[in-house]
């Protein structure tokens, strides 16, 4: 089936390389379960966005169906410009084809709560993995962009260290820079701090200051950690139940939000 295209943007890609995401009437299911309600959302390039909510209001699912993880059913997702799902074919969009689906995924990158790491390789092989094999970069180039990344991330010494021998926060922060390699302009944070030791979320979230502080990569990042959304965000999504409730910027929408189920949710999160 067709889709007209008479509200397809321009390119929305800064002079640093960040690109704006742009997603229209997106619906996703499972079975009955509507996860993802006619969704209308713009994330502006470089611009960092929280997305906070109970669990099962589908904001996991926003960064899922963005990184093609999961499949929307309906609507249109366009990343820098470009549609994500579709293809225009004169005034009409069509399925894209897996080859346009990659073309532009190439430009996304996502850290997950459970850091998915190679536990066989090391600390260095995991972050040159992608460079190497997706993006065929030569070994000596992806090496050198892999000590890089691992010095900004604080674990340069760390290189030839396997999973095993890293602690949590050590194993996200290779995550990230495993993330970082393919020089994404958007990068997906799913509650990368939540599987971690209280003690070990203060290093993962000074590395992600860091990313957030250079602007030159479009955040989006769902999350529990209240105080470093205050910090850190530009905006802040309160999802629930498919859609966004409310939103603004951090010192409104978390000290004096407007809707009663926000108020119930922060307080919860406040408990724990």
């Amino acid at each position: 089936m067709s889709t007209n295209v008479s509200d397809t943007p321009t390119d929305d890609v800064s002079p640093k390389g960040a690109a704006g995401v742009r997603m229209r009437r997106v619906d996703k299911r499972f079975g009955h379960n509507v996860v993802l309600r006619e969704l209308d959302l713009d994330v502006e390039p470089g611009e960092r966005v929280v997305i906070i909510g109970p669990s099962g209001s589908g904001k996991t699912t926003i960064l899922r169906v963005i990184m093609t993880l999961e499949r929307i059913d309906s609507g249109t997702i366009q990343i820098g410009g470009r549609h994500l799902y579709h293809e225009q074919v004169g005034g009409d969009l069509r399925p894209a084809s897996e080859k346009h689906i990659r073309q532009v995924r190439s430009n996304i990158g996502m850290v997950f709560q459970h850091f998915n790491l190679f536990p066989h390789m090391s600390s260095l092989e995991n972050i040159m993995l992608a460079p190497v094999k997706v993006h065929g970069r030569s070994h000596d180039e992806a090496r050198e962009l892999g000590m890089e990344l691992l010095d900004k991330v604080g674990l340069a010494e760390h290189a030839n260290h396997t999973p095993g021998q890293l602690s949590g926060g050590q194993k996200q922060r290779v995550a990230i820079a495993r993330a970082l390699a393919a020089k994404p302009s958007v990068m997906l944070f799913d509650e990368v701090t939540s599987a971690l030791d209280p003690e070990l979320v203060g290093e993962v979230l000074s590395v992600l200051r860091d990313i957030a502080e250079s602007g030159e990569t479009t955040m989006m990042l769902v999350t529990h950690e209240i105080g470093f959304a205050k910090e850190v965000a530009d905006r802040v999504l309160m999802f629930d139940n498919g859609q966004v409730l409310e939103e603004g910027k951090p010192a409104d929408l978390l000290n004096n939000p407007q809707h009663e189920r926000t108020r119930a949710f922060l307080g919860a999160v406040a408990q724990t």
